[in-house]
């Protein structure tokens, strides 16, 4: 264990920046300098680049690895029979995947953050949960890697579930029907990923003349957005063709990886991307890794105070995004928020969506 888990206890976004800045900058410097002396790759990374725990002075002079890392060596910070559980990254055929090395600590903190954060947008309170998705995806390990896992996740917020797909992916209509009923105008929990919300839930419910009344839910999303963007499916589009076949009108969205599982970026009302006090984000110049101002595109650099089981703690991810601002979106949450704006050009698929879509 780096540190006692005093951190555990603070709210997703209670933190301004000064206070954020701080804390942050004292546990990436816990982290470095445990993953250095417990992971011998790491350590020669970080004795090539000349740099170590001594030289984190900010969240900005953090050293940080390339999440396609995890695809090309094996990066553990525990002895082999501490492992309890192995994540995968989402993978398309012969594409390599990321192998994220769980102990028990790692693991119940990642579950614990989870919960903090999302229950902060959803409230205390489990939901009966309508899962878009089919049981299936639970019962073949190969699916069962990012995809599984996230439906694992969020399943802790939800009461009797309930899955709206067949095996075959087709629309189980019946049983929507019937969810949708038993809980009219009451609060429920819709979870899925993206790109099969739309195909399998929205064009199968819209292509079969069929509404149900979901008002009084909230569906929570993610996992890739770039085939909705090949077929020229903006996210108000998305909400809004969700809200005229269901009714319901609280979509949000979520930015994640399994190379930091439990640090979610949620989306706000506002439609902005949050980032909790269990995280942080920095966009970085492409051309020389310098800090981009707000409202400047780059490579998206993320950072999370959870993994102890593994150097997963700051990661320059294969995504662009870009700040929006810190401490002042409209919603009222502090700390920074942001937008993604997309892969980079010849980065792999990665989000669970993407990877399904791939498919088609």
């Amino acid at each position: 264990m780096v540190d006692d888990l005093h951190w555990l206890n603070y709210a997703p976004f209670s933190l301004t920046r000064d206070e954020k800045r701080a804390w942050i900058t004292s546990r990436m410097q816990a982290l470095t300098a445990h993953h250095y002396t417990a992971c011998q790759p790491y350590q020669r990374i970080l004795d090539g680049l000349g740099v170590s725990s001594q030289s984190i002075v900010s969240p900005e002079t953090v050293p940080f690895i390339p999440v396609s890392l995890f695809k090309q060596l094996s990066l553990a910070s525990v002895a082999e029979h501490d492992i309890v559980k192995t994540m995968t990254s989402s993978g398309t055929t012969g594409q390599a995947v990321s192998k994220i090395y769980l102990d028990k600590l790692t693991a119940a903190n990642q579950q614990k953050v989870l919960v903090k954060i999302v229950s902060a947008f959803t409230g205390a309170a489990r939901m009966p949960m309508l899962i878009i998705d089919a049981p299936s995806v639970m019962k073949d390990r190969n699916m069962f890697s990012a995809r599984g896992a996230g439906i694992l996740g969020f399943s802790i917020f939800g009461a009797d579930r309930t899955w709206a797909l067949n095996d075959d992916m087709t629309l189980n209509l019946e049983a929507v029907e019937a969810f949708a009923e038993k809980y009219q105008g009451k609060p429920v929990l819709l979870f899925g990923f993206t790109f099969m919300v739309w195909q399998h839930f929205y064009q199968a419910l819209a292509g079969s003349g069929n509404k149900v009344d979901l008002s009084a839910g909230i569906l929570i999303h993610g996992g890739g957005w770039k085939k909705l963007h090949n077929q020229a499916v903006t996210p108000d589009e998305f909400a809004n063709r969700l809200h005229a076949v269901s009714g319901i009108s609280r979509v949000c969205d979520y930015y994640g990886m399994v190379e930091q599982t439990g640090c979610i970026y949620m989306q706000c009302e506002h439609g902005h991307l949050h980032a909790s006090v269990f995280s942080d984000i920095i966009i970085r110049d492409p051309r020389d890794f310098s800090v981009c101002p707000a409202g400047e595109p780059g490579i998206v650099q993320v950072m999370s105070v959870i993994p102890e089981s593994y150097p997963g703690h700051s990661l320059l991810t294969e995504d662009e995004g870009i700040l929006l601002g810190e401490d002042d979106c409209p919603c009222g949450r502090a700390g920074k928020y942001f937008r993604i704006l997309g892969r980079l050009p010849q980065a792999e698929l990665r989000g669970c969506s993407d990877t399904y879509a791939a498919q088609f």
